[in-house]
């Protein structure tokens, strides 16, 4: 969210306390009453507002955070097919050695005998 979408939200809510203010008003309402009334109402839809947020932001639907997710599978993919492109191209006795050097085979083991 910019700053100026933050402002616009600001003036939305003044907007609907002030709005809520008119209507109970127009509804038989005096004065405090209205008020009272109007304020109430934007502490509820306040408070639902907020409820919803914590909710989205303890089950992790953020925005921000499906960002990240959809960015780390695309990156993990693409490292994968990276890493994956880089071994083909080696020569199968430098694929062996990379495969012993990183503790996926047995340095014993001899594949080409079915000993892996």
């Amino acid at each position: 969210m910019t700053k100026g979408q933050s402002l616009l939200v600001g003036l939305l809510v003044f907007a609907v306390g002030g709005g809520g203010y008119a209507l109970f008003q127009a509804n038989g309402f005096q004065g405090f009453s209205a008020g009272i009334a109007a304020s109430a109402l934007l502490m509820v839809l306040v408070v639902g507002w907020t409820a919803t947020y914590l909710l989205r932001a303890i089950s992790g639907n953020m925005t921000y955070m499906q960002q990240r997710r959809t960015y780390r599978e695309a990156y993990d993919a693409a490292t994968t097919e990276e890493l994956e492109r880089k071994f083909a191209a080696l020569s199968p006795e430098e694929q062996l050695q990379l495969l012993r050097e990183t503790g996926q085979l047995d340095p014993e083991a001899d594949p080409v005998r079915g000993e892996a």
